[in-house]
């Protein structure tokens, strides 16, 4: 829904210029604030259905027993004179009594069968017992669990007993008998109903359900007591599912007013109307429609049944009217139960709450069991008789002059007010009156679309509503509707059921049934049909075939896939979305679709997908293709083939800039997998043996992990708090050691996977962990064992462990990308094979931990089927499962007991090796560990230290089997383990509210009104910057903050309006308050051990703001919720740059700082951001320039430097599309990106003769280029010409520089300690040597500086850890 664009923007008339400035804040674009940024991608909580009727139920038999004994009145009751005397409307006394007798039997039936024509009818006149008991149990053995009326008119007979008895006559009609109603309960059985016209009648009804308590303690006591007397009886039924209809309470008398009939319980029950319309002209208010009289209701028009007569129109509000006010009055249960489960109790019912108003009126309270609330005095009676009136009203002149009879308006008016309620009304209200009458009003042609208009509307409000309105009865009505041509109706019946299927996929079935899904086939194929429909439309489909056989055929048969494809390149993205999933449905596990959609070249049209601009829609894309693979029917050359082109397909997704992506992509590689796991396998033992034998320069074994090995006692500290601390998948952030990074708490990142030594993240193949959600635990053990390498034990003669941890992967990832590799595979090195796995070794390793661990998973599953299938006997000959333990010489071949664990159980390692492993000797109890103190510069197998979890294959109990069978079942761990839940997610749209105006652009929401102050908050910083920094900035070495940082400082960055700055170590970042002076936030920025963090920016730092950070091997990741209380999370993290020249990749920042910038490693990566565009520049230790659109999180352009050093320094300008580099080999280079790869470089500067520090281009439209090299030199650059207009000369030995945006200022750090604060003209402001305060010490070398972007301070950061902000002088902040 388009909002209005005066409702984005605040008001802009009449502001100044600054003020125009600040209104842009408005205009930015956000950027990861989406919902699959902002949300978990899994389905929503499945809402417990109760509107389906389990036990639909039908009264198929009716018992039809008067006592009248025409002509003699019972002795104990005194009648009136004159007196109500009408049995069914007839007087008994205008003809014989036996005449009178079987007529007013026949005419009750008649009446019955208005509501339930198909029941079998028995009158059973003036009876005896026998007949009564004869009747009663041949009506019960024939219905056998349908339900059974029983009929009882006592106007002749003695009042009921306290005894609980009625009573019946004797043969000759000498005397009354009773008749017990234990005895009729027991031949009525259950399930029945029973009406009681008669006075006294509340009295049975209590003495029923004390019968029926009785029945139960004697089955309770026949249950427990076998050889009690009662037991050998046979068992009394029980009572539970009996209904009663009593005329009055134990103490009252039926009226005897002669006006009324004298069996007026029973003319409320069967002849509602003719009763009611009597009523009301006996009613005073009568006489306010004139020339009205009780012979003038007789000859009312029409037919019941007819909706257009009068009669038929007041039946039909009438039924709208009882059944609203029982809905609105009755618990839903017993409304569900009353009103729903059987056609004529719940004709009854709405007849009992008439015949509750009219026989109050005269001291009479009708009674039921189950009770109802008192319904009398209901405001929606008055509604009833204003219809009445209306009615009668026009009856004079229809009948002598014969005018058309005029409609009420009564459901017009109901459905203005149910809009009424739908546009006025506040949330979390009591839901609307009307619902049940909207369904009614579905029935009217006239109204029907207005109808189904505000339906509509109203189960837009959430799935509450849906199954509010599921539980009034709306399934029947609305699927009924799917039968109607009308095509206006077509958009509200394709909305209406998108809402029920999103909330409830159940009505699947219901739909293929009755052939609902051909109604949405055509409004898929409906060309006129708007997009949004026609998207719904196949929503509707794809939830009929999700996992339903019957759905996929009948809808392949309809001609589904071809219809999809067709719309694949439909320019709305949530269409081309769901076309994709809903292809990906039907032939998931459904040969026929698959082959059709390969006789389509369907396929191949998805790939045009692949490269969409909407991560959603590839996503959808990578799933459909991921099931076209996944299918397990037998294969072909053929089916091979394309099997293989789709999977060489989606490898180029390897990449992509969205991990819902990159999720996906791993789960349709897996179903690849499964299939040709053979092959796979193969594939798996090659990389292993590989790996083993092949020894490539691994940075895990170099710098990263030395360094690591020789930490300070403070990373010890570290590492042993987590092993006391730490439970696998639930992560307590600790903030009490000034060293400790807090850890997220995200649910993927149960893995403190730099925490332990690095991201090894599963164990030994034979102890592949998964805690209960089955996520890949946290911790892995044998590591850091102290004989092997430090990379892996796999496979070595003495050691039954194999373990693909992160190291491995990693290396077989760098080892795979050798040209040598191939004379040493026996698989053509090219295979398809090769190159998956070669793609899921680089998923293992993704940035995202939730991309990592499934593909981690699937190479484990590989890897231990490999290993497990290569060497079979050796683990039948093994005595036990070892647990994998560092292979020393002390601890191998026993167990390692856990810190704070029980000792591991060894047990099959997998459900589908049904090899019999025999229990472990005695003797191999596990040796407890001593207590383990680190020293100084050891080596630390922190594995031991932490409790491990259920293992990933053990499904219980050992399970013993035949020798040599082939272990098969695994392929399900695979294929079932795997989902992402984005079709569940997906389909959460259609649940939540889609009308409703977002909570953003509603200008009274908090979010808004957040967002507002945030806004002027920027504008207060802005203006009041400004006016310090036009006043000219004289001096800038006032120190406002100093703090010791928990690891060396490599980055800075201030938040542009708050006083946040994030100050990056290695792998870590720190959230300091600089005003305050107390740190905020410590947490581990999740980067492998040898990579170091190289850059940070904060994104939407007007508003929202993120924090990106980049390290040197080309990842990108964005955190929220950091500096706050709340647990630090990732939004999204993808491989910005994936060729990082690996040889400049990092010895530790404070080894290097010393060295000279062209011998030390690279530049890393360097970033740089545009808000007003989205557009990310990444470039580092590569040859290009590379450009990401955050909004559609792909890469748009690559720029390539033309130079052979790496880009040290990247500044952009959105407004002229500039981009500016600085290089290792001192050339400054101008780009253009509107232009063409071949001529995008406008400009080369090569005045420098070092490596480039920082090179800044000014955002004004005739901004220069600032460069400045290590040797010091500062150089002007006017873009458009080929030499510099103004050189300074500052320092040399550069280690860090930044340029103030604002201000004009320049400050240079060196290795000689001191920082230079300079102005434009190259005069020295400030000369910072020495710490302020703090005994006078001299400042470490500089290993960062950043100034505020608009305040004049500068943060500087140290190679001794301390971190100080120096600002202008005190009186100007």
């Amino acid at each position: 829904m388009k909002m209005d664009s005066d409702l984005l923007h605040s008001p802009a008339v009449g502001l100044t210029e600054e003020e125009e400035a600040d209104m842009n804040d408005w205009k930015l674009p956000l950027t990861f604030m989406k919902k699959r940024h902002l949300e978990k991608i899994e389905g929503s909580k499945a809402l417990a259905q109760s509107w389906r009727m389990k036990d639909r139920m039908k009264t198929v038999s009716v018992a039809l027993v008067l006592c009248l004994n025409v002509g003699v009145d019972p002795p104990d009751v005194v009648k009136t004179s004159p007196c109500a005397r009408l049995e069914c409307w007839i007087d008994p006394l205008s003809m014989s009594p036996q005449k009178a007798l079987e007529t007013i039997g026949a005419n009750l039936q008649k009446q019955y069968e208005n509501w339930q024509p198909r029941a079998r009818y028995k009158q059973s006149l003036d009876p005896t017992v026998d007949e009564v008991k004869k009747l009663c149990t041949s009506l019960r053995r024939n219905a056998k669990e349908e339900r059974v009326l029983f009929h009882y008119n006592g106007h002749g007979v003695p009042r009921p007993t306290v005894n609980g008895e009625i009573w019946v006559f004797n043969k000759n009609y000498t005397q009354y008998i009773p008749l017990s109603i234990y005895d009729l309960q027991t031949w009525m059985g259950s399930p029945s109903i029973f009406v009681y016209d008669c006075s006294n009648a509340g009295i049975i009804v209590k003495s029923f359900k004390q019968f029926a308590l009785q029945r139960e303690q004697e089955l309770e006591v026949a249950a427990i007591n076998p050889s009690h007397p009662l037991a050998q009886m046979p068992l009394p039924p029980s009572m539970k599912n009996c209904i009663q209809l009593a005329a009055c309470e134990a103490n009252e008398l039926l009226p005897m007013n002669p006006d009324l009939p004298a069996d007026l319980f029973t003319s409320c029950l069967t002849t509602p109307i003719k009763i009611a319309l009597r009523w009301f002209c006996m009613q005073k208010s009568a006489k306010l429609v004139p020339g009205v009289t009780l012979d003038l209701i007789e000859k009312i028009p029409g037919r019941l049944n007819d909706r257009r007569t009068p009669l038929g129109e007041l039946n039909w509000i009438f039924t709208a009217i009882t059944d609203t006010i029982a809905w609105n009055v009755l618990p839903r249960d017993l409304f569900q139960k009353l009103f729903r489960q059987d056609l004529l109790v719940a004709s009854l019912f709405r007849n009992f709450l008439l015949a509750e108003r009219i026989m109050r009126s005269y001291n009479c309270t009708p009674v039921s069991s189950p009770r109802l609330p008192p319904t009398y005095m209901h405001a929606m009676w008055w509604a009833w008789d204003f219809a009445v009136d209306i009615c009668l009203s026009q009856l004079p002149t229809i009948i002598e002059e014969g005018t058309t009879f005029r409609n009420s308006p009564f459901f017009a008016e109901q459905l203005t007010a149910f809009q009424v309620w739908l546009t006025m009304g506040v949330e979390n209200r009591n839901p609307p009156e009307q619902l049940p009458i909207v369904l009614q009003v579905l029935l009217s042609q006239v109204h029907r679309l207005r109808a189904l208009e505000l339906l509509g509307m109203f189960l837009d409000l959430g799935p509450w509503a849906v199954s509010l309105a599921l539980s009034v009865g709306i399934f029947p009505y609305v699927l009924k509707l799917l039968q109607s041509s009308a095509r206006e109706l077509r958009p509200k019946l394709v909305f209406i059921w998108a809402k029920i299927l999103a909330v409830d996929s159940s009505c699947q079935a219901d739909l293929v049934k009755d052939n609902g899904h051909k109604y949405f086939l055509s409004v898929l194929a409906d060309s006129y049909m708007p997009a949004e429909y026609r998207t719904m439309a196949v929503f509707i489909l794809a939830v009929i075939v999700n996992s339903y056989s019957t759905g996929q055929e009948a809808c392949l048969q309809g001609n589904l896939i071809a219809n999809c494809l067709e719309q694949l390149s439909d320019p709305h993205p949530l269409l081309r979305q769901w076309v994709a999933i809903c292809l990906g449905r039907i032939w998931q596990n459904f040969e026929p679709a698959r082959w059709c959609g390969v006789r389509d070249s369907a396929h191949e049209k998805l790939y045009t997908l692949l490269s969409d601009p909407i991560p959603e829609v590839r996503c959808a894309a990578v799933f459909a293709l991921g099931t076209f693979v996944g299918n397990s029917a037998e294969r072909t050359d053929h089916s091979t083939t394309i099997d293989h082109n789709v999977a060489m397909m989606l490898a180029q997704l390897i990449n992509d800039g969205s991990p819902v992506v990159r999720k996906e992509l791993v789960v349709a590689l897996s179903h690849l997998v499964v299939q040709y796991e053979s092959n796979f396998c193969t594939v798996a033992l090659q990389f292993i043996e590989e790996e083993k034998n092949y020894a490539v320069p691994s940075p895990a074994n170099t710098a990263g992990f030395r360094v690591n090995l020789r930490r300070s006692s403070k990373d010890l500290k570290l590492e042993l708090h987590f092993s006391t601390q730490a439970e696998p998948g639930n992560m307590t952030p600790v903030r009490d050691s000034p060293a400790i990074p807090r850890l997220r708490s995200v649910n993927s990142y149960t893995n403190i996977r730099a925490v332990t030594t690095a991201r090894n993240l599963n164990k030994s193949l034979q102890n592949l962990n998964l805690n209960e959600e089955g996520v890949p635990a946290a911790f892995s053990p044998g590591n850091l064992s102290t004989s092997s390498s430090a990379s892996s034990t796999l496979g070595s003669p003495d050691n039954d462990e194999y373990i693909l941890s992160f190291e491995t992967i990693d290396k077989m990832r760098r080892v795979s990308s050798y040209s040598s590799l191939n004379s040493l595979i026996g698989v053509s090195f090219n295979s398809v094979y090769t190159q998956i796995w070669r793609v899921l070794l680089h998923l293992a390793a993704d940035p995202f931990p939730e991309v990592s661990d499934l593909a981690m998973k699937v190479l484990n599953s590989i890897a231990y089927k490999a290993t497990m299938n290569a060497r079979p006997q050796r683990i039948l000959d093994s005595g036990s499962l070892t647990q994998s333990a560092p292979a020393s010489p002390t601890s191998k071949g026993t167990h390692i007991h856990q810190a704070g664990g029980s000792p591991p159980m060894p047990s099959t390692s997998s459900s589908s090796l049904t090899n019999d492993v025999p229990k472990p000797p005695a003797r191999e109890q596990p040796a407890i560990r001593p207590p383990y103190t680190p020293t100084l510069g050891g080596q630390a197998p922190h594995s031991h230290q932490f409790p491990r979890t259920r293992k990933m294959f053990d499904k219980g109990p050992e399970q013993a089997a035949e020798d040599g069978e082939e272990p098969g079942g695994h392929r399900n761990y695979v294929s079932l383990a795997l989902q992402t839940g984005l079709c569940d997610w997906s389909a959460k749209y259609f649940a939540q509210p889609v009308m409703k105006i977002p909570e953003e652009h509603d200008l009274e929401s908090q979010v808004r009104m957040e967002r507002q102050w945030r806004f002027l908050r920027n504008a207060r910083v802005r203006r009041q910057s400004r006016v310090i920094t036009q006043r000219g900035i004289s001096r800038l070495d006032d120190q406002i903050f100093i703090n010791r940082n928990p690891g060396v400082p490599s980055v800075v960055k201030f938040h542009p309006f708050n006083s946040c700055i994030a100050v990056a170590d290695k792998d870590s970042i720190c959230f300091w308050d600089w005003e305050k002076g107390e740190r905020l936030d410590y947490f581990y920025n999740g980067n492998p051990r040898y990579t170091r963090i190289t850059a940070m920016e904060y994104l939407n730092g007007h508003d929202c703001s993120l924090l990106l950070t980049a390290t040197d091997d080309g990842a990108l990741r964005v955190w929220k919720n950091f500096a706050d209380q709340k647990n630090p999370e990732m939004v999204t993290a993808w491989q910005g740059l994936s060729d990082m020249l690996p040889t400049t990749r990092g010895l530790a920042r404070r080894v290097s700082i010393y060295l000279d910038r062209s011998k030390q490693g690279g530049a890393g990566m360097v970033v740089d951001w545009e808000q007003e565009t989205g557009l990310l520049m990444t470039s580092g230790d590569v040859r290009v320039i590379r450009i990401w659109d955050t909004d559609r999180e792909m890469k748009v352009q690559d720029i390539p430097t033309g130079a052979d050093s790496c880009v040290t320094s990247l500044s952009c300008d959105s407004q002229r599309s500039l981009i500016v580099a600085g290089l290792g080999d001192g050339s400054v280079r101008v780009f253009d990106r509107r232009m063409g790869p071949s001529e995008c470089r406008v400009m080369t500067y090569r005045e420098h003769g070092a490596w480039v520090v920082k090179a800044h281009l000014q955002k004004d439209t005739d901004g220069n280029v600032i460069s400045v090299s290590v040797n010091g030199d500062v150089r002007f650059f006017e873009p458009r010409t080929p030499d510099s207009i103004n050189v300074l000369q500052t320092v040399k030995g550069l280690t860090a520089l930044d340029i103030h945006p604002q201000a004009n200022l320049f400050a240079c750090g060196s290795m000689n300690q001191f920082i230079a604060v300079y102005n434009a003209n190259g005069d020295v402001i400030s000369n910072i040597k020495y710490y302020d305060g703090f005994m006078g010490q001299r400042i470490g070398a500089i290993s960062c500086l950043a100034f505020h972007p608009y305040w004049p301070h500068l943060a500087v950061g140290s190679n001794d850890y301390y971190m100080s902000i120096y600002s202008a002088e005190k009186r100007l902040r």
